[in-house]
């Protein structure tokens, strides 16, 4: 490995953010504490990298995770060793089941104390091997700017992921003349990003074939930005259904578009996937929230699997047709090609009028529903909102009821389902886009695990609009023990809750509440004021999210559809 020599010395901390700035980062998310001093100290007086005080360690690493899913981008988060360190596992833990390119350094205690029970000291390397695309500890002050180069490079190329660097107190400090050369040299890590074309000419075969087919679109078509790919392949008369996190792929008012598939997907979306006699998947993982019994699932089609990792190729799902590459280059390649379609005129009939013979919540209810309310936020933003959502009933009806029209417009937390997501994410997305709207959708219960980070709001002028839908429980917790457990809702109901418009006034964030179903369509513009915002509403304490596959069902066994006399 060539050595480079330095004009002048410099500190490990020095060569971090300058080995950053070089390779684009601009924002990075942080709580400082013993083994990361040498590094905030750099940070006092280093220009070109802002820095957003978080007040959690889990809070700081969700908001870059906010940051990298609503851009793309590679989010960074810094934490101090120990208990800083451990207090990130969440959010290390959500990325990597999500996808999310993210760097996450940990500070640890100096070399001469690792592995000797130092104070402060955890094996974060050995905690955050399971949870991480890779990870680094730095053993000597020159290798920093060659070991982000590498971990920048593997977080954001073939299937994102996070990384950990976890960098020892005395090499941040210690100054050297020397760096490594930062040239990447990996040849143990070679993503497969071109297509089999050999396999890409199987799938238009086989379309040829098919007489009702139906596209799956995964977070994987966001992440490869190829949702212009995926429509243009739609309208060749193929019908899409998304995951969760593959909304905004196709717009919601497409009309070849049938919903989200799975667990609270759409009836047209569930019976179209077990009705299909070809399904081409594109960036999806074939998770069970999405597939149901697996054994039953889209078991009259023939499946083409289009990924860019391999191992989730054939993992879940039996496939005929497995494709490793690139989600946008193989939808360009998929479209370069002629293709010749059976008739599938009466199969888009068929589609469309299951999508139309479902109605949806009863609007005659006395009590705030909570679907109007998102729909009337997805009218007042003209569906052009980041919607990040926490998790639970909310989050599925985000994800039901709001107008997506775009990649990367759904912020949340797809794999992991982690509670405390949304106030974090939220900032972060509106760090990363502060020309868009973002409007977080969050439950009481989520809520009170994350709300310091409120606290940060006015310091950074982060104007991003808070709307918790208040059922006075864990919702979905409930739901499912209202529905499987024989109504004993054990420990999901909270008799007393805080007083969420006085937290709000000690934040100094704007605050409303609403709970009438009569007024709540206008008590909604409060929305158009540019200001960071929060606003409870008193919802339907009995609402379940429905239609609903029941685990281990499949997905033609749901429950709570309810359709037009």
């Amino acid at each position: 490995m060539e050595k480079i020599k330095l004009e002048t010395s410099k500190t490990g901390s020095e060569l971090v953010l300058e080995t950053l700035k070089n390779l684009g980062v601009d924002t990075i998310f942080g709580y400082p504490g013993g083994a990361v001093l040498p590094l905030y100290d750099a940070i006092y007086s280093f220009e070109g990298i802002r820095h957003i005080l978080g007040r959690h360690e889990q809070g700081c690493v969700h908001e870059a995770e906010g940051y990298a899913k609503s851009t793309g981008k590679i989010g960074v988060a810094v934490v101090t060793s120990g208990p800083g360190a451990t207090n990130a596992i969440t959010g290390i833990a959500d990325a990597m089941s999500d996808s999310v390119p993210l760097l996450v350094f940990t500070g640890q205690v100096a070399k001469a104390g690792i592995g000797k029970d130092a104070f402060q000291e955890a094996d974060i390397v050995g905690i955050t091997t399971p949870i991480t695309k890779y990870n680094y500890q730095v053993r000597e002050t020159a290798e920093i700017p060659r070991i982000i180069t590498e971990a920048i490079h593997i977080a954001t190329t073939g299937r994102p992921g996070p990384v950990v660097i976890d960098l020892p107190k005395d090499v941040s400090a210690l100054e050297t003349d020397f760096i490594y050369d930062s040239k990447l040299h990996l040849p143990s890590y070679q993503p497969t990003i071109e297509p089999n074309e050999l396999q890409i000419k199987k799938i238009i075969k086989q379309i040829s074939k098919a007489k009702k087919p139906v596209l799956l679109s995964g977070g994987g078509i966001s992440y490869a930005e190829a949702a212009a790919e995926l429509v243009a392949l739609s309208e060749r008369q193929n019908p899409v259904v998304t995951t969760l996190l593959g909304q905004g792929t196709i717009a919601t008012d497409h009309p070849l578009f049938l919903g989200m598939g799975g667990m609270h997907g759409s009836f047209a979306a569930n019976i179209a996937m077990t009705e299909a006699d070809f399904m081409i998947s594109i960036g999806c993982r074939f998770d069970d929230r999405l597939t149901g019994n697996p054994k039953t699932f889209a078991k009259n089609a023939k499946v083409a699997h289009i990924d860019i990792d391999p191992a989730e190729i054939g993992k879940i799902i039996s496939v005929d047709i497995p494709i490793v590459g690139d989600a946008k280059k193989a939808l360009q390649m998929l479209l370069n090609e002629e293709q010749v379609h059976n008739n599938t005129s009466k199969w888009i009939e068929k589609v469309t009028q299951d999508k139309e013979r479902v109605r949806s919540y009863d609007k005659k209810e006395r009590v705030v529903q909570p679907q109007a309310v998102i729909e009337r936020v997805g009218e007042l933003t003209k569906g052009d909102a980041i919607v990040v959502t926490d998790v639970g009933q909310h989050q599925m009806w985000a994800a039901q009821y709001y107008p997506y029209k775009n990649e990367r417009q759904l912020v949340t937390s797809g794999g992991l389902g982690t509670m405390g997501f949304g106030v974090p994410a939220a900032i972060g997305a509106k760090i990363a886009n502060p020309d868009k709207e973002v409007v977080l959708f969050v439950g009481d219960g989520g809520y009170q695990m994350t709300n310091q980070e409120m606290a940060i709001l006015n310091i950074y002028k982060i104007p991003i609009k808070v709307i918790m839908l208040n059922n006075h429980s864990l919702g979905m917790v409930r739901q499912w023990q209202e529905a499987f457990y024989d109504g004993r809702t054990s420990e999901s109901v909270f008799e007393t809750l805080p007083d969420f418009q006085l937290m709000a006034q000690a934040y100094g964030v704007k605050s409303y509440k609403f709970d009438d179903p009569e007024t709540i369509v206008q008590d909604l513009e409060v929305l158009k004021e540019d200001v960071p915002m929060f606003i409870e509403v008193d919802i339907s304490r009995k609402e379940h999210v429905l239609p609903m596959v029941p685990a281990g069902k499949s997905n033609h066994e749901m429950l709570g559809v309810k359709f037009h006399a």
